[in-house]
Order: C-alpha cells, then sequence, then structure tokens
C-alpha cells in the first residue's frame, strides 16, 4: 500500500509524475534482455584470472612455462606485462593491475591468460606455478590500528581518521551532566552487494591503436581515467560503452575485470572477453565495510539527549577503495537526524588482509545508524519512553544542525513521519499455533516451526542519508540534447554517460525530456565515453545531477527554439533550421572538506529522512525469525516516478532485511569460507514481507524540481528496525548483524 502526500500527474507527453514503463522492463521479464556477460564477436578470446589461495604471502617466483604451451592459448601476462602504471585505485592509486611482490588479500589478482575457449583459459590459469611465501595477515581491524601492527601499505594501517566535535569536550572537566547514560557496543558484518549479474565485459582492439571495451559499470569516464594510466595510452584512445547491467549497488564502482580484459585485447590483438562465475564474483569487487562501534548517549531525565560519543572503527580490507568517503559519511551522519549539543565522534577506516571493502548502498551511514538507532531504543527504555516518543523529541526540523555544524536548510519533517509511522494501522499477525499457510511462520515452508515458542515484537527506526558526493568533490554531470525532425515529427534524442544499473534511470531522464519540451518521441542514446561525465550511479545522485544536465540542456535548447518567436511551430522551426543541439553540465551547491580535526563544514549537498516500522515473528527456541512487515514513510521531495520509487524503497528495505537477519561474508583468518549463494543468503521473495509505505513531497528548492535522492535512505532504517522488532519479541540485546539462530536461541 502506497500513499503519498501531495498529487503528481504525469502531462499528456508522458513527462515528469507518470507511471512511465521501463522500455528494458519487457524483455528482462522474457529473458530477453543482452547483459554483459552476453556480449559476443566471431573471432574473441576468452580470458581467465588466476587468483592468490593466501590471505598475505610474498611472491618468490611465477612459473608460465606449462600455461603458455598450451594448445589454445595466446597470452599469459603478470605483472611484468602491465604496459603503463602498474596500481589503479578510485581515491589512492594503491592496488595493483597484478600483484607484483606480494598479495594481501585472499583472490588478489597475480596472473591473467586468454585463449581461445573458456576452459582452455581456465585450465591454463591453473597451470602456472607460483611460488609464496605465507605471511602472517592482519585480520583484526582493531589489531590494524594499532601503531605496533605491521604495515599493510607503507605509512601504516590508517586509511583516514574522521573526528567530529562540537559543543564541549567530553573527556575533560566541565563535561555536560546527564541524567540518563546508555552505552553499547556493537558490530556489523561484511554484507555483499549480491547482484545477480557477474563481472564481464569484452574489450575491443581498435586500428588506431586504443581500445575499445563493452563493460557492466558505475562509473564510465573514472573507469577510463584509472584504465588509460595502465594501459600506457592517452584517455581519448581508451572508450567504454555501457553494456547491460545486472545490478551494481556499488560493488561496480571499483575496476575489476576491464584492465585485463584490455591488456589481453592489446596484447593478442583479439577481442577478448571475461565474465566470472559466482564465486570469483565474490572475490573481483570489494564488499560493504564491517564495523564495530562503541556508543555513549547522555539525556535528561525527559529524555532529550544532552550528548552522543561514539568510536567507529571500519574495516576496509586490503586496499583504499572508497574507503575515505565511507569514513567520511559514517563521522558526518555517525548521530543521526537528531539534535545534540555535544559530539564527540571518531571514526577510523583501517586496512587489513580482509578482502577489500568499498562502496555498498547507503554507505557509512548504514553502519552508523545501527549503532545510533540501537542507542535511541536503549535510551527510550531508561527513560520511559516509547522508541516513537524519545525519536520525536530528539528529531531534528529545518533550522537544525547536524554534527558537523550543517544547517539543515531544506524540508526535514522527522517528527511528522514518525507520528504518522506511528498512526499506521497493524498487521493482522498470524495465530502462534499453526494455521493453513505455513509462510506466516519463522521457517516458512520448510516447516521447522508449527508455532510453538513464536512471539510477536515491534521496532522502529530512522535513517539520516547524504545524497550525491560530499566534501568538496567536483560533483557535476554532463547532458547533450538534440531535437530533430524524424519521419516528418520532432525527435529528442537525449545522451549522457549515465549508467542505468537498474534503478530506471533512463525513463526518468526521457520524462524529463518531454516535461521540458513538450516532445512525445523521445530516445534516450546508450551511455558512453563519447559525452563528457555523468558521475558514478551511486550515492542516490543520478536523478538530481544527470536529471539536472537534462534539465538545463532542454531549456539550453528552448531558449533557441524561443529565439524563432511563438508564431512558428517547433515542427516549422526545425524544417527551416535542422537539428537544434546543446550541451550542459549541471553541478549542485558547493560542498567543503570536513575539518580534519572537529569535522566541522557543510560537506553535503542534500540530506535525507526515512523512517521504518518492522513488525516480526520468533521461534525463540530454534531462532528463527520471520519479518511479518515492512512500514516506511520517506520525504522524497518530488516524486519524478511513482512504480519506479516504490522499487527502489522496496529493494533497499530487502538489502537492510538481508543485512539484519542472514547476510554475511564469513571468514576464518581472512579466508572466505561462503563465496557462493549456496551458503552466502540473500532474502528471497518468501522471506521479504508486505510493505505499507507512505512517501511525503516536500521540495527541496535547491533541487531539480525539488527532488530528494530516494534509492539509498531505506538501506539505513530498515535494518535497526528489524533488529529492534526481534529485541521487542525477545528481550535480547542482539548488538550485532545480521542475526543468527545462535544469538536468540542459544544465548
Amino acid at each position: 500500500m502506497t500513499t503519498s502526500k501531495a498529487t503528481t500527474s504525469a502531462n499528456t507527453f508522458g513527462g515528469i509524475g507518470g507511471n512511465l514503463p521501463r522500455p528494458d522492463g519487457t524483455l528482462k521479464v522474457r529473458g530477453e534482455f543482452a547483459y554483459s556477460s552476453d556480449l559476443w564477436l566471431e573471432d574473441m578470446l576468452w580470458g581467465a584470472t588466476l587468483r592468490s589461495p593466501h590471505v598475505r604471502a610474498r611472491i618468490l617466483g611465477i612459473d608460465l612455462t606449462e600455461a603458455i604451451a598450451m594448445p589454445g592459448v595466446h597470452a599469459v601476462l603478470t605483472h611484468d606485462d602491465v604496459p603503463g602504471e602498474k596500481h589503479y585505485g578510485l581515491d589512492r592509486r594503491d592496488q595493483p593491475v597484478l600483484a607484483v611482490d606480494q598479495v594481501r588479500y585472499q583472490g588478489e589478482a597475480v596472473a591473467i591468460v586468454a585463449a581461445d575457449h573458456p576452459e582452455t583459459a581456465r585450465r591454463a590459469a591453473k597451470a602456472i606455478k607460483v611460488s609464496y611465501e605465507p605471511l602472517p595477515p592482519v585480520v583484526d581491524p582493531a589489531w590494524a590500528l594499532d601503531p605496533a601492527s605491521p604495515p599493510i601499505h607503507p605509512g601504516g594501517n590508517v586509511v583516514r581518521r574522521q573526528p567530529v566535535r562540537t559543543g564541549v569536550f567530553l573527556d575533560g572537566p566541565g563535561a555536560p551532566p546527564a541524567d540518563v547514560v546508555v552505552v553499547g557496543e556493537y558490530e556489523v558484518g561484511m554484507q555483499d552487494q549480491a547482484f545477480l549479474g557477474p563481472e564481464s565485459g569484452l574489450a575491443v582492439p581498435a586500428e588506431d591503436g586504443g581500445v575499445d571495451l563493452y563493460i557492466a559499470t558505475q562509473w564510465l569516464h573514472v573507469d577510463r581515467d584509472q584504465l588509460a594510466p595502465c594501459l600506457g595510452l592517452p584517455p581519448e584512445l581508451v572508450r567504454l560503452t555501457l553494456a547491460g547491467v545486472g545490478g551494481a549497488f556499488g560493488a561496480r564502482e571499483d575496476l575489476s575485470m576491464q584492465v585485463h580484459a584490455c591488456m589481453l585485447a592489446l596484447r593478442t590483438g583479439r577481442p577478448v572477453k571475461i565474465v566470472y562465475d559466482r564465486q570469483e564474483s565474490f572475490f573481483g569487487h570489494v564488499h560493504r565495510h564491517p564495523a564495530r562501534m562503541r556508543y555513549e548517549h547522555g539525556a535528561d531525565a525527559d529524555g532529550r539527549l544532552v550528548y552522543v560519543k561514539a568510536e567507529i572503527l571500519l574495516d576496509g580490507g586490503a586496499y583504499c577503495s572508497s574507503s575515505l568517503a565511507v569514513v567520511g559519511n559514517a563521522a558526518s551522519l555517525g548521530a543521526g537526524p537528531y539534535e545534540v549539543p555535544n559530539i564527540h565522534i571518531d571514526a577510523y577506516g583501517v586496512y587489513t588482509n580482509n578482502p577489500p571493502c568499498g562502496a555498498m548502498r547507503g554507505f557509512g551511514a548504514v553502519q552508523a545508524c545501527f549503532g545510533y538507532e540501537s542507542q535511541m531504543d536503549r535510551l527510550a527504555a531508561a527513560c520511559g519512553l516509547s522508541p516513537v516518543e524519545i525519536r520525536i523529541r530528539n528529531a531534528v526540523s529545518e533550522g537544525s544542525r547536524i554534527a558537523t555544524g550543517q544547517l539543515v536548510d531544506t524540508p526535514a519533517p522527522l517528527a511528522e513521519m514518525l507520528a504518522e509511522l506511528a498512526a499506521m494501522p497493524m498487521p493482522d499477525l498470524p495465530a502462534e499455533r499453526p494455521g493453513p499457510d505455513l509462510r506466516d511462520l519463522p521457517g516458512g515452508v520448510s516447516q521447522t516451526t508449527r508455532g510453538e515458542g513464536v512471539r510477536h515484537g515491534v521496532g522502529y527506526a530512522v535513517g539520516l542519508k547524504n545524497i550525491c558526493y560530499s566534501e568538496g568533490f567536483d560533483d557535476y554531470s554532463t547532458a547533450r540534447v538534440r531535437v530533430e525532425l524524424l519521419g516528418g515529427k520532432p525527435h529528442v534524442l537525449v545522451h549522457t554517460a549515465a549508467a542505468e544499473v537498474g534503478q530506471g534511470l533512463v525513463t526518468v531522464l526521457a520524462q524529463i525530456a518531454r516535461t521540458e519540451l513538450g516532445v512525445a518521441n523521445v530516445t534516450v542514446a546508450p551511455a558512453d565515453t563519447r559525452v563528457g561525465s555523468a558521475g558514478s550511479s551511486s550515492a542516490s545522485r543520478q536523478s538530481y545531477m544527470t536529471g539536472g544536465a537534462v534539465r538545463a540542456a532542454c531549456a539550453a535548447v528552448r531558449d533557441r527554439l524561443a529565439a524563432h518567436g511563438p508564431a512558428e511551430s517547433l515542427t516549422e522551426i526545425l524544417a527551416l533550421t535542422g537539428p537544434i543541439e546543446e550541451t550542459r553540465e549541471y553541478r549542485h551547491r558547493p560542498t567543503f572538506p570536513m575539518d580534519p580535526f572537529t569535522g566541522q563544514g557543510d560537506s553535503h549537498t542534500q540530506l535525507a529522512l526515512c523512517v521504518h516500522r518492522a513488525v516480526v515473528a520468533v521461534d525463540v527456541e530454534l531462532g528463527l525469525v520471520k519479518t511479518v512487515e515492512l512500514a516506511a514513510v520517506q520525504d522524497v521531495g518530488r516524486i519524478l516516478n511513482p512504480i519506479a520509487l516504490e522499487g527502489q524503497i522496496h529493494g533497499a528495505s530487502a538489502q537492510g532485511l538481508g543485512l539484519a537477519l542472514m547476510e554475511e561474508i564469513q571468514m576464518e583468518g581472512g579466508r572466505v569460507l561462503n563465496p557462493s549463494f549456496t551458503d552466502y543468503l540473500i532474502p528471497t521473495i518468501l522471506d521479504m514481507p508486505p510493505m505499507r509505505l507512505s512517501i511525503l513531497e516536500h521540495p527541496d528548492p535547491h533541487a531539480p524540481y525539488g527532488l530528494r535522492g530516494a534509492g539509498e535512505p531505506a538501506t539505513l532504517s530498515s535494518t535497526p528496525a528489524i533488529v529492534a522488532a526481534v529485541r521487542n519479541a525477545t528481550g535480547l540485546e542482539l548488538p550485532r548483524v545480521p542475526i543468527r539462530p545462535e544469538h536468540i536461541a542459544l544465548t
């Protein structure tokens, strides 16, 4: 069930506000959509990667003799064959294209092979003999933080430390008194993005000495800017086109097989395709940062916050990836959407010999949200208040300031959202004894329970997420809009480099063009690097940024059309002038880096809120949890496409449910124990409950159409709401996610 507080209607041309169908929807449902793994050329070779079995080891030697001698093998390459720079990376170029003198995590790429058949390529990779000297790994992030720990990279293991300080100094004299103090330690496991389309792509050598790469990615231009130096080529000779993307959620921000495919294609002079299997995919991309957190909240007798102290430790794994930004998000949002006069936060990101961690939906903010929302429930209990009331009393609103001192200068109706959530009808709870449908009980169709020991619980949570890139990053998007006559009728072509990763962006961009130009016939061209950068499909930014760029380019086209006077029709103008084309860049208002000592500064572009209520059934004897219903209220500023928006909130909530109850990459000594969908569990349709949504529209005056990025906020609040509901049912503290059956049944 979905309700909206405002009325949005599509214009007659299928513009913004309408439930326009996705152009790829029917193809995907029928199984006819072309994903990157479906790419094919007649003369192409197949690539394969040899990966380290060790967590940390020195490479003593590599023998390629047997692999090179195999029939059908066309190239076997190591770090010695990298034609340009040996390292790449998003924020720090610290990750080797192929391991140089050591490996820093299990699964690190050591050598690559191209052969005329995929099985031949895999056999050749296995035939490569690498001599290793295993080294003691650093897998405990707390040990990595210790200056005495062995350095994984020169300069030590601390990737970033970001303090946040407001109000009085909480460790010294004059610390503010609090009537109620609650302390908690929390842990978040390593979650995988678990997209269904594994890493894949096709590199094609070009006659000009360059390479054309067809790839599933989130950011074409940043891929190119990392690839070109490693390939020893100027950027204009490395051309990328977006191939069909089977999900992303942050894991496609980093390079995986891109540089390997290009190296093999340039070496062999043949197109080279690489497709990871599921196990290799777990080693081939970054994951969500695991976190350890200690929080202390102090409040007065009425439950109003006096101070928040927190230490947040994030395990970045072997390479930096986007850890710098993840730490910044965790620090700046670490007190949540609450008015707190005194804040003392220290957030750390560290290198370890665990798998690299980077972007995942809601990054940094998800981990912190589990900590501060767990604390708010503790505080409510200590103050004798309901979970909703404690949050309403401390809620930010327009005019408040967050932990960094940044003014909330747009609508932030958090108290209204909480009140509406609490007023929503509760679902009909299944009987504690079995009814006709076992899917209503914990364990579901597996019939592990018949209702004995089942208790129900309700939990609430709030999430605060930054939208777009922060801390002074030059965040912009480019769009080219062309209007011409096709078949005697006006037609609009929209060209951007924005990656459609399943979020429905192509549909929204067409809706914007129809709204701005009043032309029904709109085509969105395939994304590639022939147009300026559109930035990454991450940080819930594409509708805001690329939508803003398309709107600006359309306005420029409209201005040129207006110069011909109102008497002429669009068809007449185009018949006279020919095609009209404009390209525009769009930038949001400026942001600034956080102060390195106090964390203060206007570091964020936009802030978004979502609140969740979870209702669960728990078999306390078996430790099984069934989420009965999720209800959510989210303010999106302006609805561009209702059904796509609902899908984003549902999907984000599903990933939050996964983190709460089942999803974790389990490791032992840095080794991954469950790199498969047999053992790494993600929610299915049987696990995802009905959702009750209320979508609010309080426009942001700084954003195009007043919209507010909507793809991530529900990921934050769904996890702690579900955990709060399980706590409510069981009376257990449950300080770690995901909750495992033994955390309930054996406690």
